[in-house]
């Protein structure tokens, strides 16, 4: 049978047609075929960064509002605001990029968030009015200059020695100073130098001493863990009564301890407001707590380190850079006490800055 070429044609149409296409037949040849790249992933919208940024902008500002409100609340609140308190100056920072991230979230109400923690902050880290042009109160009797130390469980001891030698301050408070840092100090410090003294407490923090070119006698000082002991010179003609600081340190465990003590202290304040006073140590407490401003309030006393331009000068910790760190070590004084100069001194061996403040005593009678 001869097939019809109508037919031949059908068959080879239909065998073209329903057969698989190859590159030859498609007209591409397989050898040139390439990979397709996978496509470029997408940048997030600008809503979703938006997002991203409030988040973490509210994220900036939950520690400093906390602080800011309590601090504007005259409060020193609770754990871990008391502790962040002693540095409310350096939470400009989160506060301030709080800030960018709203303005780049386009955020207004996180950016008005954030606007009034930076100023609330900013208000009260603004440095304080230096006292140093007030009126005297009076005619100066004496000129006297008062040094604060605390030396570590006594590690920095020596270091206080060469110090004092040099200075040659007329009263010096020394804090965490055991047994063993009054004999130093007894060796150190020729005995016609410092002829009166005064040591209290045990081991390790809990010691403290009381040294004086002037006639010292042994007062009633103020109950506490640390050693906090109290004496009366006689200064100029006038007798100054002098407490020892040192309160508990506001750790998580022992803030109770901290705040009772700190209230002991401004009850010793106020109980002798009408007097010539000195009270000076280490604090554990900055301006910025309410514990350590009722003192200054009650007792009629004055930061001794603020009126003299120092206020922003960090005594503690010792081994950061400054101006970092918060400045817990004070000397307190009475009105019937003016102001020359402060001076923060590095002892080493202790994680605490010295403080050496030149005072005025006049006759207030």
């Amino acid at each position: 049978m001869v097939p019809c070429p109508g037919c031949s044609g059908a068959t080879a149409g239909g065998r073209s047609g329903s057969g698989p296409r190859t590159g030859v037949e498609s007209g591409v040849h397989p050898a040139s075929r390439q990979p397709v790249p996978a496509p470029p992933e997408a940048a997030p919208p600008p809503r979703a960064r938006g997002r991203t940024a409030a988040w973490l902008a509210g994220l900036l500002l939950v520690p400093p509002t906390a602080v800011a409100a309590c601090r504007a609340a005259d409060s020193d609140g609770v754990t871990p605001v008391i502790q962040l308190l002693a540095f409310l100056p350096w939470l400009l920072v989160p506060a301030g990029l709080a800030l960018l991230l709203a303005l780049l979230g386009r955020r207004p109400l996180l950016v008005a968030w954030a606007v009034t923690v930076l100023a609330v902050t900013g208000w009260y880290a603004r440095p304080y009015d230096t006292g140093l042009a007030d009126r005297p109160p009076g005619p100066v009797t004496a000129r006297i200059d008062v040094l604060t130390a605390n030396v570590q469980f006594g590690w920095a001891t020596e270091a206080l020695v060469e110090a004092v030698r040099r200075e040659r301050p007329g009263i010096v408070f020394v804090q965490e100073c055991p047994r063993s840092c009054a004999a130093t100090l007894a060796r150190g410090l020729p005995r016609d130098a410092y002829p009166y003294r005064l040591a209290a407490g045990g081991e390790g923090a809990a010691g403290s001493a009381l040294l004086s070119r002037y006639p010292l006698e042994p007062a009633d000082g103020v109950p506490a863990t640390l050693a906090m002991p109290g004496a009366v010179a006689e200064i100029g003609g006038r007798r100054v009564t002098l407490q020892l600081a040192h309160p508990l340190p506001p750790v998580p465990s022992a803030v109770d301890g901290w705040r009772r003590e700190l209230g002991r202290l401004a009850d010793w304040a106020a109980a002798h407001r009408d007097r010539p006073t000195l009270l000076a140590g280490d604090f554990n407490a900055t301006g910025d707590h309410a514990a350590f401003r009722r003192i200054l309030d009650r007792g009629g006393l004055r930061d001794s380190a603020a009126l003299a331009g120092a206020g922003g000068t960090p005594s503690w910790p010792a081994r950061l850079p400054r101006p970092l760190g918060a400045q817990i070590d004070h000397v307190l004084a009475g009105d019937a006490f003016s102001v020359r100069s402060a001076r923060f001194l590095d002892l080493a061996g202790s994680d605490h800055r010295a403080l050496l403040v030149s005072l005025a005593l006049h006759d207030v009678r």
